[in-house]
């Protein structure tokens, strides 16, 4: 990623945050939005063109997106109004904004937890993993099957979230979709994830203690998502951004194992 995209994104989330008004209804304008650019690249280039006054490619989001509500459009008059590094990442950067917006708009809903049991039950069945990947199948048609497959099942914004992404997922697989997802959702929220790898299922005071000591660790408030894997003997592992804490009994016995062999 550019450094020009890097502070294009930062310049969007501001504006995002600093909206009023955001609602389910932005988001799902946004999601569309970021549609139409990815479907369209002379349309995408022409907004992410440096070269091109910034007053014409405001008049490019009036022309294409004024129907859309205005706190939508003034958002994409704001990612139009940066510097991309390509347009990629400019249609990239306006996704983004339509899953942050749906986290502002459903403030309590468990949407990073709901997001990690999608992508568990995802790579657990591959056909579905490649149907809802394949470049073949309509996008509309994949994003009614995921609303059908979440409905009871996830909240609004999640299933939004979903069945959007699933509809233009370029060139990334579904569970890469879904993990930068739930990251984001996370970070709008100032959150941290962490996946914990567990023997069994831990108890609310082994959850209470293990959150307390990431949040003290990361400086920051550390949200568990706890997969049960009989593989790690006892003990936990926890994936948390590039780190990795490893704590089980498997590892530890991998290590002697090492040791003696040597």
């Amino acid at each position: 990623m550019g450094s020009a995209t890097t502070q294009s994104r930062s310049a969007a989330v501001a504006a995002l945050d600093a909206a009023t008004g955001v609602d389910l209804g932005v988001a799902r304008e946004l999601f569309a939005a970021a549609r139409a650019l990815g479907d369209a690249s002379q349309l995408s280039g022409a907004l992410s063109d440096a070269t091109a006054p910034e007053g014409a490619r405001a008049q490019v989001v009036n022309a294409v997106f004024g129907s859309l509500g205005p706190v939508t459009v003034s958002l994409l008059q704001t990612v139009a109004a940066q510097r991309w590094s390509n347009s990629g990442d400019l249609v990239a950067g306006v996704e983004e904004l339509a899953i942050r917006a749906a986290a502002v708009a459903a403030p309590t809903a468990d949407i990073d937890g709901e997001l990690f049991t999608i992508a568990r039950t995802v790579a657990a069945n591959p056909e579905l993993e490649l149907a809802l990947g394949s470049r073949l199948g309509d996008a509309s048609a994949k994003g009614a099957l995921i609303e059908k497959i979440l409905a009871g099942r996830a909240g609004e914004a999640t299933t939004l979230i979903v069945s959007s992404l699933v509809q233009q997922p370029r060139e990334r697989r579904v569970r890469a979709l879904l993990s930068r997802a739930l990251q984001l959702v996370a970070d709008q929220r100032g959150r941290t994830v962490a996946t914990v790898h567990a023997a069994t299922a831990l108890s609310s005071e082994q959850l209470n203690r293990l959150q307390s000591a990431l949040g003290a660790r990361y400086g920051g408030q550390v949200s568990l998502n706890v997969v049960v894997d009989p593989a790690v003997v006892g003990g936990v592992r926890v994936e948390i951004g590039d780190d990795v804490i490893d704590a089980t009994v498997s590892s530890r016995l991998g290590d002697l194992r090492q040791r003696l062999a040597g």
